[in-house]
């Protein structure tokens, strides 16, 4: 079990990092750009993320379930398993929210307009939150991996 408790917290604290590396350097120096040069830095981000992030949110939820399993019935179980429902509805989020933005994005042509600008914005709040509820399901799971 230590060897899956590691690979799980090794993959979540990963990803986590990942978001907040976009959340905190790649979107500001993003917004600083030309319209034109924003637009297309964007396009790669969008396409590149959007290839791989979904499968590391799928492993990432595959090894809280298999947590969530092996540790049932005992005192930290719990944990996991809020662990396990705030990393689904982080997916949930993300797949009806930040995801068609994120299309949107990848087919940007030209500069960003206002409206594009104005829909980048919202998807930099709504993943602000998304970091949010995966950093809790993370502690959630780092508390009852260390019971």
């Amino acid at each position: 079990m230590l060897i899956l408790d590691l690979v799980t917290t090794l993959s979540l604290a990963l990803m986590i990092g990942i978001e907040l590396c976009v959340a905190v350097f790649i979107d500001p120096i993003l917004n600083r750009l030309d319209p034109l040069t924003q637009a297309e830095v964007l396009r790669h981000f969008a396409r590149r993320l959007g290839n791989a992030m979904p499968f590391w949110y799928g492993a990432n939820l595959l090894l809280l379930i298999a947590e969530s399993i092996l540790r049932r019935g005992q005192l930290d179980s719990v944990l996991l398993y809020c662990a396990t429902a705030l990393w689904a509805m982080a997916i949930l989020m993300t797949l009806l929210f930040l995801v068609p933005i994120n299309n949107r994005m990848m087919r940007l042509k030209g500069a960003m307009s206002d409206a594009d600008r104005r829909e980048h914005q919202k998807w930099d709040t709504l993943h602000r939150s998304r970091i949010i509820v995966l950093t809790v399901a993370a502690l959630c799971s780092l508390i009852a991996m260390s019971l």
